[in-house]
């Protein structure tokens, strides 16, 4: 990140178009480190205005429950990343068009710190006027302050399957391409689950034995997605996280079960209750729906996605054509 002295202004500043994909954590076996970009989008369109202003709009989904003030996530996480370079915010109009489900375990969350952190690096970047570039590293490092751990945000900033760990409390990440044979499809209930609510039932200490187990898991995981498609329902297997939950999501615990007994690659998203199914093949995703139809109690939505392989993208809303990459 490279931060000259003199203060950014923002009096030429050009209304910014960011897009971030939705993301599935976890996968099974790699808990708060493995993440996946999907083919679901929440887009803003932000404005620098004079310093002290604020105008929010937001529409689609969970636009009823999304505060419009100062407390907004996007809001928040683009202050935030000002104070952090030692620049002052200016005001903001902020337009949001929301696809991503809400409390689905989906990374909305996730998806708004990124799209925040984009925004931020629009707004103080060069071409808008700024003086601080920020880099893929201050991107994540950003986000995950905000956020508090990176798997979530690292694949919506970057697309693809991403592994997520920290080295001396920085945030870093590896992007991989995923295996063309992989079909995503996410199955979501009519109902929420938050983050805190489906970590609060997680144990503070596993057995060798369990931690050994996932270790393997996650190590076939990362071969089944990015080589041998027909490996992932081994792979998905896990033993840190999913059972623990079920009690706080049981419909998702029993329509994982139901799947998995039928051969199908299916995890808990995220942190529920959305149900993933890696499928090693489109036809095998029409298989997997018609057996949540049989045995799925409640109201389900499929969703027949694809894997995001470029991540976030901000630019110039004069730049139909351009759409650049954040990171690769």
């Amino acid at each position: 990140m490279t931060a000259p002295a003199a203060p950014a202004s923002v009096a030429d500043r050009r209304t910014l178009l960011v897009r971030v994909p939705a993301t599935s954590a976890n996968l099974g076996p790699g808990f708060d480190t493995l993440g996946l970009a999907l083919s679901v989008y929440d887009e803003l369109e932000v404005t620098a205005l004079p310093e002290g202003e604020l105008e929010v709009d937001v529409t689609g989904t969970g636009a009823d429950e999304i505060p419009r003030d100062a407390s907004h996530l996007i809001v928040r996480t683009i202050r935030h990343c000002f104070e952090a370079v030692g620049r002052t915010a200016p005001g903001l109009r902020l337009i949001a068009r929301n696809a991503i489900p809400h409390g689905k375990g989906m990374g909305s969350s996730g998806a708004a710190v990124a799209a925040g952190v984009l925004a931020a690096k629009g707004l103080l970047g060069r071409e808008s006027g700024g003086d601080v570039e920020l880099t893929d590293t201050d991107l994540l490092r950003l986000a995950t302050e905000v956020e508090g751990h990176p798997d979530n945000v690292a694949p919506a900033l970057f697309g693809g399957l991403t592994i997520a760990w920290t080295e001396h409390g920085v945030p870093k990440h590896k992007k991989l391409l995923v295996h063309r044979g992989v079909a995503p499809v996410v199955f979501v209930p009519d109902r929420t689950m938050s983050t805190s609510a489906a970590r609060s039932v997680l144990e503070a200490a596993v057995s060798r034995e369990d931690a050994v187990f996932n270790v393997s898991r996650s190590a076939l995981l990362i071969a089944a997605l990015t080589q041998s498609p027909d490996l992932l329902l081994s792979a998905t297997e896990d033993k840190l996280h999913q059972a623990q939950r079920a009690q706080a999501m049981p419909e998702t615990s029993a329509l994982v079960s139901a799947l998995r007994e039928r051969g199908f690659a299916a995890v808990v998203s995220g942190a529920g209750p959305s149900v993933l199914v890696l499928a090693d093949g489109p036809g095998r995703r029409l298989e997997a729906a018609e057996v949540v139809a049989q045995t799925a109690t409640g109201s389900w939505q499929s969703l027949m996605l694809a894997v995001d392989f470029l991540g976030g993208t901000v630019r110039a809303a004069a730049d139909v054509d351009l759409e650049v990459p954040i990171g690769l």
